[in-house]
């Protein structure tokens, strides 16, 4: 009789214990964002290569950027889960809307898999933002991030903000692995 009582008295302490650790203010309960924790080599290969592709270009181009967008004096493992969230959405808003713009055929095609794997995990992280919860605002940081990034939108070139999406890709997606996971970042 009395392992009866302990059996539910050990699963509510579990469960407790699991629900401080996962605070469910920022991401909606069963979101499935776990192939974000691990890219899929043939993914990251893709990124590389269009990354490579595009770094080969401005190489031979003569853009000139001020937009120092990546370039924070913070990491995001500062920020609090949800500010992570909104950091890394406002990301990929950003990286899918310059990877969606028109360009010659090589890039096209060579940035198509990329923007697909970007838009879903941009798709699927809306889809795990929880709905029906009070809206967060932003710590400082972010906002005076988020400002940055309305300004640079409104004053820099469309090739400043595409070269700076594009060279700092892997950076959105570790900011991305963060956000999904509610873990500390390195």
């Amino acid at each position: 009789m009395l392992r009866l009582g302990f059996i539910p008295l050990l699963a509510a302490l579990t469960a407790a214990s699991f629900g401080a650790a996962f605070p469910q203010h920022a991401l909606r309960k069963g979101c499935s964002l776990f192939k974000y924790k691990f890219l899929v080599p043939h993914e990251t290969q893709a990124m590389q290569k269009m990354k490579q592709h595009f770094e080969d270009i401005m190489l031979l181009s003569d853009r000139k950027c001020n937009a120092r967008l990546f370039h924070r004096k913070w990491n995001p493992a500062e920020l609090s889960v949800p500010d992570r969230v909104m950091l890394v959405e406002a990301e990929l808003d950003l990286v899918t809307a310059m990877l969606g713009l028109p360009a010659d055929p090589s890039f096209t095609e060579m940035r198509q898999r990329p923007l697909a794997f970007l838009s879903q995990a941009r798709e699927d992280l809306r889809g795990c933002m929880a709905t029906g919860a009070p809206s967060h605002q932003p710590s400082g940081k972010l906002r005076h991030w988020l400002q940055k990034l309305q300004m640079a939108k409104k004053t820099e070139t469309t090739g400043c903000l595409e070269a700076s999406a594009i060279i700092h890709i892997f950076q959105v997606l570790d900011d991305l692995r963060c956000a999904a996971f509610q873990e500390q970042c390195i």
